[in-house]
């Protein structure tokens, strides 16, 4: 493991940080994605609650690799080229803003609706109640939830090994193809993955601890 450590770091360092990034980039689109997807399966107009949840359901349903290839093979076909990464955080992306639209919806819903009212009375839009004084308090609710979610981010990741995407997987088949060690390779990517999950986990569970201590 030393060897392959040593003789392979940049590539291992490389996956990490392509790794890192596409989770951030997806987490932070799919909390915006989800979050609009949430308001509008929760708005008053039947047609946009309904292509909401039609959006929801459909994309939590599916295998997260269908969109990827979708992306990465489907869309170039009408001469729009993908790059591996790129269709990998476009999929992560959708896929994973379908569940968090469902941690923003629980969390909206958890919300007295009395507020709502009260904001109303005081003269608000309800865009302005939703933002000023739903939203916020919803957050504070779905943060142990969205960390959660963004711990099976970074897993679910390992999807872009299938595109090229450069990812830590994928470069750990790099180096089990070229050296033929594949116990010692993948136990090492293993390791590596769990320099991003591991520190995920506790500060998921401390921020856990601290919103309970609170309310």
């Amino acid at each position: 493991m030393t060897k392959i450590l040593i003789d392979y770091l940049p590539l291992i360092l490389e996956g990490f940080k392509n790794t890192l990034m596409a989770s951030l980039i997806a987490l932070f689109f799919s909390i915006i994605l989800g979050t609009l997807m949430a308001i509008g399966q929760l708005s008053k107009h039947k047609v946009l609650s309904f292509l909401c949840n039609i959006y929801v359901e459909f994309f939590r349903n599916i295998p997260l690799l269908l969109i990827v290839m979708f992306f990465y093979v489907v869309v170039p076909l009408s001469g729009i080229n993908i790059e591996g990464f790129v269709a990998g955080v476009i999929g992560l992306t959708i896929y994973t803003s379908a569940f968090i639209a469902d941690n923003v919806r629980a969390g909206i819903e958890s919300i007295d609706y009395g507020q709502y009212e009260a904001g109303i009375s005081q003269g608000f839009t309800e865009k302005e109640v939703m933002k000023m004084i739903i939203l916020p308090q919803a957050i504070r609710k779905i943060i142990p939830p969205l960390g959660n979610q963004f711990i099976n981010l970074v897993k679910n990741s390992s999807v872009l090994a299938m595109v090229a995407g450069m990812d830590l997987m994928y470069y750990g088949d790099i180096i089990a193809s070229e050296t033929f060690v594949t116990v010692t390779t993948y136990t090492l990517i293993g390791l590596t993955y769990l320099l991003i999950t591991v520190p995920l986990t506790f500060i998921v569970k401390h921020i856990e601890i601290k919103l309970n201590n609170l309310y």
